[in-house]
């Protein structure tokens, strides 16, 4: 199973998800892509040994996922400070992998009905959603 860790601005969101995903499931194939240079580089430093940073390596590993896992403006163009694209948000967007959005309200993009949570409960959330949907893949 390929999960995509996407994120952008300074990667602390990222990182967090890396540091966690690794801890739980260390043999993972997991490739992260920042929007950024900082953001790719903070991922590597949380334990990503496959890297890359950009639109196209955004677009080709949406290709290749079988999950993707970022904030919820990864499906939004121009969203995390103008730093998706168009190309972007819709490679995530019409990729066959499921998506993990974690509800960042942030960037002029407000979740409805998502009360402003830490950083560390959307996190455990959404390894919860990655964990059934890991133990549905291996059945």
């Amino acid at each position: 199973m390929n999960v995509l860790i996407i994120d952008g601005q300074g990667g602390q969101l990222g990182s967090q998800i890396i540091k966690a995903v690794i801890s739980r499931y260390p043999d993972i194939d997991l490739t992260a892509v920042g929007t950024n240079a900082a953001a790719t580089t903070a991922m590597v430093k949380a334990g990503a040994k496959k890297a890359a940073t950009g639109e196209n390596p955004i677009i080709v590993a949406c290709r290749k996922a079988d999950v993707i896992i970022g904030p919820i403006g990864i499906v939004i163009a121009d969203a995390l400070l103008g730093e998706i694209t168009p190309d972007a948000a819709k490679a995530v967007g019409q990729s066959d992998a499921v998506r993990i959005l974690i509800p960042i309200n942030k960037c002029k993009n407000l979740v409805a009905g998502v009360t402003n949570l830490t950083l560390t409960s959307l996190i455990e959330d959404a390894l919860a959603k990655l964990d059934k949907i890991i133990n549905n893949h291996l059945k």
